[in-house]
């Protein structure tokens, strides 16, 4: 079958198996350009062109998978973030934009700092800290995840982006930590473990340990607060991701903890999504018992 009959076929029956329209399109078009190991372009300047029977099987095995509420980025078994792509599988969670404000607010915090030293908590993929790395080559990063599965993909990726500044680290949040940082950052598990979001879109499929923390949501982030000031220097600074209600809730707790220059800032859709406060003058405070993901 033609190229463009392919794709108008693959884009209704994404749509009728309840994929918005808009998205339905784009999605047929990113499996088609993985079974065909073309770019985008592609398509549109040969739509005539026919696909071969492997070619045509493959297709058709992505989409029946799509169907099923496979994600995209799972089937293509990769995803582009901060202009870099990463291979992903089931074992981490899928890199968003959203996190990329994450990314920004960690160059900016970093931007006066030589050689910072950098603590990525719950790596998954590494998308974050590869970002970080691609950015500045001068930062020396630890990146830790309870996942050996995940941990294996983001070595996988630090391999495959040629970046030598990066170290991984298996344990617990700070479990096995001994030094202090310039920066600790994170997107933690922030999600209420009773939120019907968990069993929409592509979530069913991600792990859960990645994105469910206790029943408000904030028990990693509470951990995470509690335990940074002890990890980071003197003037270090912590900062996070969490839910787009959860600004206020994510203030309350580092002032709580007595952080200073407390701030939130917003993603691109306006909603409140990162959190920041740098270092408590005293860390006298005891470190609050581990949390588990």
């Amino acid at each position: 079958m033609r190229v463009d009959k392919t794709l108008r076929a693959a884009r209704d029956r994404l749509r009728h198996a309840g994929i918005a329209p808009d998205e339905a399109r784009l999605e047929a078009e990113i499996l088609l350009c993985a079974s065909l190991r073309r770019e985008r372009a592609w398509l549109y300047a040969w739509p005539e062109a026919r696909l071969n029977t492997e070619q045509a099987r493959q297709f058709e095995a992505a989409i029946q998978r799509r169907m099923a509420g496979a994600p995209v980025a799972y089937i293509t078994g990769q995803r582009e973030f901060w202009s870099l792509n990463f291979a992903v599988t089931p074992a981490a969670l899928i890199p968003r934009a959203d996190t990329e404000q994450l990314v920004e607010q960690a160059l900016t915090l970093l931007q006066d700092r030589p050689r910072p030293k950098v603590l990525e908590l719950g790596t998954g993929s590494g998308c974050i800290s590869c970002a970080l790395a691609s950015e500045r080559p001068d930062a020396v990063i630890l990146a830790n995840d309870i996942s050996h599965s995940a941990l294996a993909i983001a070595e996988g990726n630090i391999r495959d982006l040629r970046l030598d500044n990066i170290e991984i680290s298996p344990g617990n949040w700070f479990e096995g930590i001994t030094q202090r940082f310039d920066l600790i950052l994170s997107n933690p598990p922030y999600i209420a473990s009773g939120d019907p979001h968990l069993q929409r879109g592509d979530l069913p499929a991600e792990p859960g340990i990645a994105l469910a923390s206790g029943e408000s949501g904030l028990d990693a982030i509470t951990h995470i607060v509690e335990n940074a000031p002890d990890y980071l220097r003197a003037d270090g600074w912590l900062l996070f991701e969490h839910g787009h209600d959860q600004g206020k809730a994510a203030r309350a707790l580092l002032r709580q903890r007595g952080y200073r220059r407390i701030a939130t800032r917003r993603d691109l859709a306006g909603n409140e999504r990162v959190s920041l406060g740098c270092r408590p003058e005293s860390s006298a405070t005891p470190p609050a018992a581990p949390a588990r993901r």
